[in-house]
């Protein structure tokens, strides 16, 4: 079996969900009024109680989507559609945020960019979000782990709607939508062990999104369509347990990321871009000198299985933006990868990659920059 270091991306589905799954697999349409369209929309209302009391909101303003792109895409077309105006946004968001506000420029948005420090954090941000109409700040980045001050950020917001993508975030850290005072949240089923397929939004009854999408008029009308009782289901299943287990996952990862990172840090020429106040499971760093594809390449030879955490086009690694944003040169952003850690990741494991990683660091150096 490999040894599987890529959760960030996407994290194996619980057996707790595979089982709820299957369940309620044949459910048939929520909206039916006959029997088995009650039961279905019975168990998708439960579904939907379930999530609202793990997150901390109202079930009504549980939005079930098809991913956390999706639900990303809801919030800020569907709030900047509301006044228009000027959005304040960060280099280091997910590319369902910032290609969102990048498209939305083109329809005539401002943008305003929020500073970011060298560890990858949003940080004196107060004047950047003064006069804007909408801000969005993710709570966890994707590839460095960082974690944000989206607290911080609600709490000065002042009437302007904020976004907040927290698809690296839920079911890893508590989450309370009231207490943090975000107008809409994003967050992906499979980030915690769901199904792929399943995203949640949630929205605030005022001010909600205006619709994107029309249709039927489920989800508020803020997502039409037939809902997949299945995989709502499911998720709840798997955030249950997720934020069960929260607490003491936490300090396990905690430990295995801190060998972990011991381990890399030690290794010649590497530079960390993972920051103390970060995600319990990532570990991102830089690997002078070598390309980031012959790291992986080379690491999957071997049975581990990581990632750039950057986008790649066509087979050819490029630059990450997040490190661009934080300043890290480009040569030395083409040569980082990441390790995402979850509930499947052993000691075993991390000791493997321990005794693998530095003789592959040597060989991809072999092998040249390209």
């Amino acid at each position: 079996m490999p040894h599987y270091f890529d959760h960030a991306a996407t994290t194996p589905m619980r057996e707790a969900a595979k089982r709820i799954w299957l369940e309620h697999a044949s459910a048939l349409n929520p909206g039916g009024q006959y029997a088995s369209g009650r039961k279905a929309r019975s168990v998708l209302d439960s579904a939907r109680e379930e999530i609202a009391t793990l997150l901390g909101c109202d079930p009504i303003e549980v939005i079930f989507c098809a991913s956390g792109t999706e639900a990303d895409n809801l919030a800020l077309q569907g709030l900047w559609r509301r006044s228009g105006g000027t959005i304040a946004a960060s280099g280091i968001e997910h590319p369902a945020v910032l290609e969102t506000v990048r498209g939305l420029e083109h329809q005539g948005a401002a943008v305003r960019w929020l500073p970011v420090s060298s560890k990858g954090e949003v940080h004196e941000f107060e004047s950047t979000i003064q006069g804007v109409d909408l801000i969005t700040c993710m709570w966890a980045n994707n590839e460095t782990g960082a974690l944000q001050p989206v607290q911080q950020i609600c709490d000065a917001a002042g009437d302007a709607p904020v976004h907040v993508d927290a698809v690296q975030a839920v079911g890893h850290v508590p989450v309370d939508f009231h207490a943090l005072g975000a107008t809409t949240l994003a967050a992906s089923a499979h980030k915690f062990g769901g199904p792929r397929g399943l995203g949640i939004l949630l929205a605030k009854r005022s001010p909600a999104p205006s619709p994107v999408l029309f249709g039927g008029g489920q989800e508020r009308g803020i997502r039409p369509g037939t809902n997949d009782v299945a995989a709502a289901a499911a998720t709840a299943a798997a955030l249950k347990e997720a934020v069960a287990e929260m607490e003491a996952e936490s300090q396990r990862l905690r430990s295995l990321q801190t060998r972990l990172l011991d381990v890399v840090a030690s290794i010649e020429n590497t530079q960390i871009h993972t920051p103390d106040h970060c995600l319990p499971g990532h570990v991102h760093a830089s690997f002078l000198g070598a390309e980031a594809d012959s790291l992986i390449m080379l690491l999957d030879s071997q049975g581990f299985e990581a990632s750039t955490g950057s986008a790649c086009s066509n087979g050819v690694n490029r630059a990450s933006e997040v490190l661009l944003s934080m300043g890290v040169p480009v040569a030395n952003a083409r040569s980082a990868i990441r390790f995402s850690l979850g509930y499947t990741t052993t000691t075993a494991d991390v000791e493997a990659l321990i005794r693998a990683l530095p003789d592959v660091v040597a060989r991809a150096r072999l092998a040249g920059m390209a």
